[in-house]
């Protein structure tokens, strides 16, 4: 069997993109505009905010504030409405946890 080709997602200026990379240490999420290939508003694990809420960066924990963290600066560029792009990963674990993150703050994807 061959192997199963990605699907191209991509955003625009009213629906922006938001791409999620997960490594085993960290968990980082960017909002593209693929229009003019500009990103708008990111957020990672790597950041003091972040590091601040949690002890260890590579759980659960720490991708759920990423994503209510992201949401907060997505909500105050009045965007509300974005894509969700998570590569090749699977909808589980913490991919799942940054998505419900940005929800919780008000999101729609």
């Amino acid at each position: 069997m061959g192997k199963r080709e990605k699907k191209i997602i991509k955003g625009n200026n009213l629906k922006p993109r938001l791409a999620v990379f997960r490594s085993n240490k960290h968990i980082y999420a960017q909002v593209i505009d693929d229009s003019c290939s500009k990103t708008i508003i990111s957020c990672s694990t790597l950041e003091l905010e972040v590091r601040a809420k949690c002890e260890k960066t590579s759980n659960k924990l720490a991708s759920k504030i990423v994503g209510e963290i992201i949401g907060t600066r997505l909500l105050e560029e009045n965007i509300k409405e974005i894509i969700f792009d998570r590569g090749k990963k699977s909808y589980h674990g913490r991919i799942k946890e940054l998505a419900e993150g940005a929800r919780l703050v008000g999101l729609s994807f």
